[in-house]
């Protein structure tokens, strides 16, 4: 498999793998992301899950399905947010990878924040991406 990007989980029991690029890079705001990274914002890229492998670890990969349809998935040792899906949408083929796991660099051309209609009110967003509820 030709490698883009590879990356891995905080403690290293997983690590995976893509063979393209990723697309579609987004800030989101939304609760769900803000929770489960436990930060004012999740960020994400996707790409479509043919293109995704995991390397090591597939034993500590986790699911929960934090809405009717979207299925995030993470390390059950260090609790790494790593993936999620939506089976339900128009990209249920396509799997978004929390870019804070990547071990390979990336330099998106474009940006964008979204659901900024619930964004956390101790967060400002200062940077000149495009934003949208």
């Amino acid at each position: 498999m030709d490698e883009f990007h590879r990356g891995s989980c905080l403690c290293g029991a997983i690590k995976y793998g893509l063979s393209t690029e990723l697309k579609a890079v987004t800030h989101c705001h939304c609760r769900q992301c803000r929770k489960s990274h436990g930060a004012a914002f999740a960020t994400y890229a996707s790409a479509p899950a043919s293109a995704l492998s995991i390397m090591t670890g597939a034993d500590s990969l986790m699911a929960y399905e934090s809405s009717k349809g979207v299925t995030r998935q993470f390390c059950c040792r260090c609790g790494s947010s790593l993936f999620w899906t939506d089976s339900t949408g128009a990209f249920s083929e396509w799997v978004s990878i929390a870019l804070g796991t990547l071990d390979t660099p990336l330099r998106p051309r474009k940006q964008k924040h979204v659901n900024v209609g619930s964004k956390a009110d101790w967060h400002n967003i200062s940077d000149q991406h495009p934003q949208t509820d």
